[in-house]
């Protein structure tokens, strides 16, 4: 006769230093009843990001649970919101790296027989220091080692990890705790989690390792498992006219969105800062001082700031405005209803400019740009320099200034006086002739964004676009009121950076930078 299905309680976690960077994972299969750790599972897994890691560990989790009993239910405990929300189904998954990922951890069991709970870091340490000594071993050219292993002596004993699991157990058995269970769909949010500091080990020793892939592993067992022998004895083996000019601040944080409970969430440096020293592109330490500070300015915008470290890498869009045309310095009105001129002389000087800076920051995934000629001869040069293809999206345009395209703004008032000061008045009034409103720019600004950012969660991408569809963005990510386009000002050439979180949020990293040209 077949006794009654055994529980088990999984606790697992992942972690990397960079995001992506090098990676590891840790897995502890325990006893629900008795709080016996049972089998412990741990591996380098070369550079991937957290998420990605933490799905490994997750799965390495599942696996060795079902090589000890095939038909027993699991309890998840695991410390990465994200992917507890994702594996319960409440939010969607959108990266191509965490998607087959989810669904294999889906199939591991029959729907209705693994539940999950988010829990406090600090009451996943078992799992946390099995993920640092994976890296630490792939630090030191290794692949983790259970003989060596000190994390199930150095993470609270069988006294705390039973009460622990007691709890857990209850909570799969009777529906409490913050928990759901999981049907035969995983779905989840995209992101990367940034670990800068939180796990520790050689970091520097990881960095040379970085080229070293990383493996994906189909195994029932995941590798690295080991098993121990449990009471029973079973064992076990991730607005402005276009020709608008001057300078202005080029700060890091300029201000954060309150959407989706992220009101705190502020730009700035994280701790991938330390590593700032050399760039994406091959750089090191004793490179030039202005190499060193793009490096640095290129970690700030791409990190990702105060927001809940769960929410997953942010997609961040780096906003670079034309170089010069031969209008820009006569401060006419240039849309994309206009001459559509190229670039000038000097502007396709400030283009290059503006790639040699983007090539030493080495941040940049993707280029995408507006289809009007000034926009896509600048994205060209710098896509040439950083070895990138163009994508050109139609949403980026310039607004449509009607009549008043080639024009001047005194022109413009001596012409139109009556509808400029319509214009200047309400987003919804068009410019002479038919043009593009603010209210319907801003529309537009706003379900490109949208695409965008589904299509590029957690990379970094540059946007070549003009003035009004960048002051846009920043206007939108800021909540700031449609007259905001009138109190902003942008240079040829200069760079801005929106970071979009996946709950919602934006957070404003840099604002018309233009130390590239100097």
């Amino acid at each position: 006769m077949t006794g009654p299905a055994r529980e088990f309680v999984v606790e697992a976690d992942g972690g990397s230093r960079g995001n992506p960077g090098p990676a590891g994972y840790g897995a502890v299969v325990l006893d629900a009843a008795t709080g016996e750790t049972l089998v412990e599972a741990a591996e380098y897994l070369g550079v991937v990001t957290n998420n990605v890691a933490e799905y490994r560990g997750l799965l390495a989790g599942l696996r060795a649970a079902r090589e000890l009993d095939p038909d027993a239910t699991v309890h998840v405990r695991m410390d990465s919101k994200l992917v507890v929300e994702q594996m319960s189904g409440r939010w969607k998954i959108k990266h191509p790296d965490m998607k087959p990922l989810a669904t294999e951890a889906s199939r591991v069991f029959p729907p209705g027989r693994v539940t999950y709970e988010w829990i406090p870091r600090a009451h996943n340490k078992h799992a946390d220091r099995l993920a640092n000594e994976a890296m630490d071993a792939g630090a030191r050219g290794e692949q983790w080692s259970p003989s060596a292993s000190t994390a199930d002596l150095d993470t609270g004993g069988t006294a705390d990890r039973a009460a622990r699991a007691g709890e857990a157990g209850a909570g799969a058995r009777d529906g409490a705790g913050a928990r759901a269970v999981v049907g035969g769909d995983a779905r989840g949010a995209a992101g990367g989690r940034a670990a800068g500091g939180r796990r520790s080990g050689d970091e520097s020793a990881a960095g040379e390792r970085l080229a070293q892939a990383a493996r994906t592993g189909a195994e029932t067992v995941a590798p690295g498992a080991v098993a121990r022998p449990s009471a029973a004895g079973s064992t076990a083996g991730t607005p402005s006219a276009d020709g608008t000019a001057g300078t202005s601040a080029t700060g890091g944080a300029a201000g954060t969105s309150a959407t989706g409970g992220a009101a705190d969430r502020a730009a700035g440096t994280s701790a991938t800062d330390s590593a700032a020293g050399t760039s994406a592109t091959g750089g090191a330490a004793g490179t030039s001082a202005a190499a060193d500070a793009d490096v640095r300015a290129a970690k700030a915008v791409a990190s990702p700031g105060w927001g809940p470290p769960d929410m997953g890498a942010p997609a961040t869009f780096v906003l670079l405005r034309h170089g010069e045309t031969p209008l820009t310095p006569q401060k006419r009105f240039s849309g994309s209803g206009g001459s559509d001129p190229s670039l000038s002389p000097v502007g396709r000087e400030q283009a290059e400019k503006v790639a040699e800076s983007l090539a030493r920051r080495g941040t940049i995934e993707a280029i995408v740009a507006s289809p009007l000629a000034r926009t896509r001869e600048t994205a060209g040069i710098v896509a040439a320099r950083l070895g990138l293809e163009v994508t050109v999206e139609e949403g980026l345009r310039e607004t449509d200034f009607g009549a008043w395209e080639g024009l001047t703004f005194g022109e413009v008032r001596e012409r139109y006086p009556a509808d400029l000061d319509a214009w200047l008045a309400s987003p919804d009034a068009e410019p002479t002739g038919g043009g593009e409103s603010f209210a319907a720019t801003g529309a537009r600004i706003a379900a490109t964004r949208d695409k965008l950012v589904a299509a590029y969660a957690g990379r970094t991408v540059l946007l070549v676009s003009h003035v009004t569809p960048i002051k846009t963005f920043l206007r939108l990510a800021l909540g700031a009121p449609p007259e905001s386009l009138f109190r902003m000002e942008l240079s040829a050439a200069s760079l801005s950076a929106v970071a979009y979180y996946a709950d919602g949020g934006a957070s404003v990293r840099l604002f018309n930078e233009t130390s590239h040209l100097r």
